[in-house]
Formats: structure tokens, C-alpha cells, sequence
């Protein structure tokens, strides 16, 4: 999709039908025939264009023949099937002095608001155009990076309640997310730095001041970043803990269970083929006698191994607790 905005008279952007001079070329996923029909009007090759479509491109400035590209990395939300997920797109903005271009695969939030007037931008303007984006998009990271951190809250609340993979699948997209938006911001910055190096830039008080609002929030989302990257960081090894530590309490139970059944296991397997069973015919009273003994005696010794077992220091934490805390006032005596 191709679009030509122009400043009107109340110097709002405006839709236009046809291409003019110091207009503003939105490009939103185009054809082969659009990139190739803009490039034919605006004089900047096909190339360029194209280079912000490819999903993988990364964060660089480019000056060729009086073009000057920035291509850099913005924040969007996928939706996926554990919930939306963050990443980022690359986005190019071309200009010479005929035009400014904006490339991208996906519509813009940024752009969005210039073309709606939250965002005054002049398309005479390119440097102004670019430094006001890109302040536009730090501003986003640090909104997105916010959004990130409250689902953060949430899930870990959920966890409280219960355990369930989900929400650790919802974590680790959290971090893969934050995993890129590092990335990146990085990438932005040098971007930011040969952008500093333009001559409207250097000579301009206006653009100066701009370009350090840029900076300024472009720091402020990559320290955010990653003290977000670290929380969640020591959340997920937390909760890694967390599990680790179930299984061993359920394999401790279990190895319990499995032990007290072992007694009367091993006494039935010993007497089962040999004892008399009683109330059948032929059975002598004392054969009765000593099938209810060894019943009995079964009971007795399974009952004395599990208070063993749970009284033992090994099995039992509170118990193993006690007998730190004691050697632990012993030495200080």
C-alpha cells in the first residue's frame, strides 16, 4: 500500500492523490510495480526501497547519490497462541530533495500519529521528520517495555495461585521479547550517532535539541530493558527452584510410600505360599492364630519404619530444621 501526505495550509498533514515535491511517502508491505513506480518518481533506487521489507535486516544508515537512509528497529505486538508477543520490525526512512519515504511490512504506531495529527511533523522537513520519529519510537519501547512488565506482575500472580506450564511458556516469551527489544535498542543507537553527523544536525539549535531528547529516551528504554531483562532473569531461575524443588518433595513421597509397602510385600512373599488362610475348611485354630500374629506384627513394624521415616532427618524437614538450629546455638555457646 502506497500513500502521498502533504502539510496543508494549517500545516496538518494531508492525504494526497498524486505524487508532488516535499511530500511524504508512506509505504506499508508494497508490490514489486509500487516500489518500482516510486522509485521512478522519487529517484531513489529500487534497492533502497526494498531494504526494510526483508524481516531481518538490521539497524544501519546509508548515504548514496544525495539519499540518505536510516533503517532502524521498532517495537510490535504479534499475537500468538499463549498471547500476544513483543518483537520487533525494521523501518526505513529515505529522503532527498524531492521526498521523504517510509518503508515498512507492518503499519507504524508512530506514523499513525503523524498522520492523525497527534504528532505535528512538517514533510518539507526530512532531518525534523526523522529526528520526531525516532523520538516517536524510543517512546514506544519504554510503553511496550512498561505493557511487558505489568504482564510480567500478572503472571507471576497466577503462579502463586498455581503452578501451571503455561504461564512458564508465557515467561519465556517475555524474555525472548525483551531479548530483542536489547538488541535492538543497541542497534538503534548507532544509528543515532550517524544521524548526529548530518549538517542540518550540527548546524541547527532545534535539531540539536531534538536529537538529545532522542538520545536521552533511547537510554532510558535500554537501561529499562534490561533491569526488566534481569528481573525476569532471576524470576525464571527462581521459579526453576521452585519446581525442582516440588519433584523432589513428590520423589520423596513416593520413595516413602514405596518403602512401607516393601514391609508387608516382603512378609506376605515369605509366608504367602506356606500359611494356612483361615476360615477355609480343615484350617486348625492355632494355623488361625498365627495368620492374625503375623497380620499384626506386619502392621506393627510397618507403623514403627514410617514414624522412623518421618522422624528421620533425611525425610522429615522440620526435624532436620531442630537439629540445625540446635548445633547452631551449640556453637555459639
Amino acid at each position: 500500500m502506497v500513500r502521498f501526505y502533504l502539510n496543508g495550509e494549517d500545516g496538518k498533514l494531508a492525504l494526497s492523490q498524486d505524487f508532488a515535491e516535499k511530500c511524504w511517502i508512506d509505504m506499508v508491505n508494497p508490490t514489486d510495480d509500487e516500489c518500482e513506480e516510486v522509485a521512478a518518481l522519487s529517484g531513489i533506487s529500487e534497492d533502497m526501497i526494498k531494504a526494510a521489507l526483508d524481516e531481518e535486516e538490521s539497524a544501519r544508515s546509508e548515504v548514496d547519490g544525495g539519499n540518505s537512509m536510516f533503517i532502524v528497529d521498532c517495537p510490535v505486538i504479534e499475537e500468538g497462541a499463549n498471547g500476544d508477543s513483543y518483537t520487533t520490525l525494521p523501518l526505513a526512512l529515505i529522503y532527498n530533495k524531492k521526498c521523504i519515504i517510509s518503508v515498512s511490512l507492518k503499519g507504524n504506531t508512530v506514523l499513525k500519529d503523524f498522520i492523525t495529527g497527534r504528532e505535528s511533523v512538517r514533510a518539507d522537513k526530512p532531518v525534523h521528520f526523522t529526528l520526531t520519529f525516532m523520538l516517536g519510537n524510543a517512546t514506544r519501547f519504554l510503553y511496550y517495555l512498561k505493557q511487558i512488565d505489568r504482564k510480567n506482575h500478572r503472571i507471576q500472580a497466577e503462579l502463586g495461585r498455581t503452578m501451571r506450564n503455561a504461564e512458564i511458556v508465557q515467561l519465556l516469551d517475555l524474555q525472548n521479547s525483551l531479548v530483542y527489544f536489547s538488541t535492538s535498542l543497541a542497534a538503534n543507537v548507532r544509528v543515532h550517532e550517524k544521524l548526529s553527523r548530518v549538517e542540518a544536525v550540527k548546524s541547527s539549535e532545534e535539531y540539536a535539541d531534538l536529537f538529545e531528547d532522542v538520545t536521552i529516551e533511547n537510554l532510558q528504554a535500554i537501561e529499562t530493558c534490561n533491569i526488566y531483562k534481569n528481573i525476569l532473569s532471576v524470576t525464571m531461575d527462581a521459579y526453576g527452584s521452585v519446581i525442582s524443588n516440588n519433584s523432589n518433595d513428590t520423589m520423596r513421597k513416593l520413595t516413602i510410600i514405596t518403602i512401607l509397602l516393601a514391609v508387608p510385600t516382603m512378609i506376605a512373599g515369605f509366608w504367602g505360599m506356606n500359611m494356612p488362610v483361615p476360615f477355609q475348611s480343615g484350617v486348625s485354630l492355632a494355623s488361625t492364630l498365627w495368620f492374625w500374629l503375623v497380620i499384626a506384627g506386619t502392621f506393627a513394624l510397618t507403623a514403627a519404619i514410617a514414624i522412623f521415616i518421618l522422624k528421620s532427618s533425611a525425610f522429615n524437614r522440620p526435624a532436620r530444621k531442630k537439629r540445625l538450629k540446635r548445633r547452631e546455638k551449640k556453637e555459639r555457646k
